[in-house]
C-alpha cells in the first residue's frame, strides 16, 4: 500500500461550530426576505437541503444561499472565522507519522473552498494530491472522482486506501473501484460491516497499518 486518500468533513474537521454562526443569519435573513415568521424560514431552509440530500448541489452551501437569493458567501464565513472550522485532535499528530510513510491525497465532494478550508486550518501542506467536486465534474460515490484522483498520483486501486466516515460515499465509492476503505466512526454509529476496516480515530488508523512514529 502507497497511499492513502481522506474525506475531509467529518473525517478530518468539523464544520458545526461554523454552521452554529452562519445558518441563525441565514433564517433571519430568509425571514425578512419573505416576510415569514424565523422557524418558517428554518422550515424551507432545511427542507431544501434534505431534498437534495446526496446531488451534486448538496454539497455546496453557495448553492442554498443563491438558491434563496441570500447574499452570502461560504468563502467569505472562511476568510472571516477560520476558528469555526474546527480539526479534531488526533489528525494533526497522525498526519505527522503518516506522511512519513505513504503519499497522502484528498477525495472531496464539497466544491473549491474545501482547499480554502484545508488552508485556514494548516492541513494544506500534507497532501499531495487533493480532488474536489470541481475537479472531476461529479461527487462521491461517482467512481470517475476516485480514479481521477489515482491517475493524479499514479497509483492503481489496489494500492491506495481510502479514509472517510459516509459508508455510501467513502467507503463504497472506494471499494466500487478496488480500493481498500477504513470507515472512520467518530460518533460510534451502527457498524453495517461494509469497510474493510472501522477506526474511532486516526490514532486507531495508525495501530491499524503498524506505522510507527
Amino acid at each position: 500500500m502507497r497511499g492513502l486518500y481522506f474525506d475531509i468533513d467529518h473525517t478530518l474537521m468539523s464544520e458545526r461550530p461554523m454552521m452554529a454562526l452562519f445558518l441563525p443569519q441565514v433564517y433571519e435573513k430568509l425571514a425578512k426576505k419573505l416576510g415569514v415568521s424565523r422557524d418558517k424560514a428554518r422550515e424551507l431552509f432545511l427542507r431544501e437541503i434534505v431534498l437534495r440530500r446526496d446531488s451534486y448541489e448538496w454539497h455546496d452551501w453557495n448553492f442554498f444561499f443563491g438558491l434563496f437569493g441570500l447574499d452570502m458567501r461560504y468563502e467569505r464565513l472562511i476568510e472571516r472565522y477560520p476558528h469555526r472550522i474546527t480539526v479534531f485532535p488526533d489528525v494533526v499528530p497522525a498526519l505527522e507519522v503518516l506522511r512519513k510513510r505513504y503519499l497522502l491525497g484528498i477525495i472531496t465532494s464539497g466544491p473549491e473552498y474545501q482547499r480554502l478550508k484545508l488552508k485556514v486550518t494548516g492541513l494544506l501542506k500534507y497532501f499531495d494530491v487533493i480532488v474536489t467536486r470541481e475537479d472531476a465534474k461529479t461527487v462521491k460515490p461517482d467512481p470517475k472522482i476516485f480514479l481521477m484522483a489515482l491517475e493524479m498520483a499514479g497509483l492503481k486501486p489496489n494500492e491506495a486506501v481510502m479514509v472517510g466516515d459516509s459508508l455510501w460515499q467513502d467507503v463504497y465509492g472506494a471499494k466500487n473501484v478496488g480500493m481498500k476503505a477504513v470507515w472512520i466512526n467518530r460518533n460510534g454509529e451502527r457498524d453495517f460491516h461494509m469497510a474493510d476496516f472501522t477506526v474511532r480515530n486516526l490514532h486507531e488508523l495508525i495501530k491499524l497499518l503498524g506505522v510507527g512514529t
